[in-house]
């Protein structure tokens, strides 16, 4: 059994992981339903029993987070802001998008109530974990005039592979510029919800608010994450580019699109990606990239491997070991047939080998956007600089960093870690600004 790579509490590597993750065959727990056993779950939470709840963590999960590094953050992003669980109201179970999901409602002793959710496997191991507020309810920034937009629900790709998608409308008569919106890596929604933040819808009502058509989608390894794991020769054509082609001919289609005003914005593994994107689909007028890496992935891995071993402030020598080993591997592209290495097959890594998004981006000559934050552990200056080195002199390439941004492009202070994505935030308005005015003035 393979599973998506996992979002959890403790470990956040948006845009540098990668789709698929395996896991060691263990057996289901037997005489107990999921609601039973989230709740066995967070009654060990309630305890503070961490190797407990440590030891229900799917492999997935365990490969990448020590039981301390998950303890330090729980007590520090959980207990810290909303204090100690007090009280387990109910649970509540949900089918949601092939996973099972189970939303334990506790009392804590500085917030009245919040939602515990954890999502099985199919094996009932925990892939996910997350403290999220018990009513989801999405409140807009201040930029965001919903009066100035209307939504509706569209279909991108068709057959097996058709995905959900909302397409962000100005009122008025148009036509008006478009803009897809590119996921990083993961099993994303149309959102890139992280935790309690929602960056893509954030940017898709900023931007229709300003009069830009945005439209969204949900990603096929979250919408289809069986029949993912099933494609031959997987690489990301499957996992993303797909998707985005078929989303560009979705506003090709619509009557209210300026067809010669198309634009595709990619996020960390979608920006990555966004040159190639543009290279096979000429539709395109020009591309946004925000933090977009140029370095190879299994180098950001080991990267942010060894970044988050330093805060943590413990020995996690042999899990480092492991990532270079890895790394390893794909430098040297010695996979057997069927391995998994960071939880995608060798077809995934020898495609990415001979993929260069700097060279690809110099063949495109269209205009291009190219954001990064300072504050991003992710995907660093050390990526932007070869953007920067690149286009820092081409008039149709426009370079900017934001000081107090991190990899959502979230305000923040202080060190950069991954356990600040579980504080709810917005994408920051002078980014919206700058999207909307180059897609305005292009």
């Amino acid at each position: 059994m393979k599973t998506p790579l996992p979002i959890i509490i403790a470990i956040l590597i948006i845009g540098s992981g990668v789709v698929l993750t395996g896991c060691v065959q263990q057996q289901k727990p037997s005489g107990k339903t999921l609601e039973e056993r989230a709740v066995e779950i967070v009654t060990e939470l309630e305890n503070k029993n961490y190797s407990g709840v440590y030891s229900h963590f799917n492999s997935s999960v365990t490969s990448q987070i020590t039981m301390v590094q998950f303890e330090k953050l729980w007590n520090q992003q959980v207990l810290g802001v909303y204090g100690n669980i007090t009280r387990i109201v109910r649970t509540r179970f949900a089918n949601e998008s092939g996973y099972h999901v189970v939303y334990v409602t506790c009392n804590f002793t500085k917030r009245d109530s919040m939602d515990i959710e954890i999502v099985f496997n199919n094996q009932d191991l925990v892939i996910s974990l997350l403290a999220v507020p018990t009513t989801a309810v999405y409140i807009p920034p201040a930029y965001v005039n919903q009066s100035r937009f209307t939504e509706t629900n569209v279909t991108v790709g068709s057959g097996e592979w058709a995905l959900p998608g909302v397409l962000s409308v100005p009122t008025g008569t148009g036509p008006f510029p478009a803009v897809v919106l590119v996921q990083g890596s993961g099993p994303n929604d149309q959102d890139e919800t992280i935790g309690p933040n929602k960056p893509f819808k954030d940017l898709a009502w900023g931007l229709a608010s300003q009069g830009v058509v945005v439209l969204r989608y949900v990603k096929r390894t979250k919408q289809y994450p069986t029949q993912s794991l099933e494609i031959s020769n997987f690489t990301v054509e499957d996992e993303v580019i797909d998707d985005a082609i078929a989303a560009v001919s979705v506003l090709n289609a619509s009557p209210v699109v300026n067809h010669s005003q198309m634009f595709l914005l990619g996020h960390s593994l979608g920006g990555m990606l966004a040159p190639r994107i543009a290279s096979q689909d000429h539709r395109l007028a020009g591309i946004i990239i925000m933090a977009g890496p140029t370095r190879p992935l299994e180098d950001l891995i080991l990267e942010q491997t060894r970044y988050l071993a330093n805060l943590s402030g413990t020995n996690e020598s042999a899990q480092i070991a492991s990532v270079e080993r890895n790394v390893t591997k794909i430098k040297t592209l010695n996979f057997t047939d069927n391995e998994l290495v960071f939880g995608a097959p060798p077809s995934y890594w020898r495609d990415l080998a001979s993929y260069d998004p700097v060279a690809t981006a110099e063949t495109l000559h269209i205009p291009m956007l190219i954001l990064q934050g300072l504050r991003d552990y992710q995907v660093t200056m050390e990526d932007f600089s070869r953007w920067n080195s690149t286009f820092g002199g081409d008039p149709l390439v426009t370079l900017k960093t934001y000081p107090s941004l991190n990899h959502l492009f979230i305000p923040g202070t202080g060190v950069p870690t991954n356990a600040e994505y579980l504080v709810e935030g917005h994408v920051a308005e002078q980014v919206v600004n700058d999207i909307a005015t180059w897609i305005l003035n292009h």
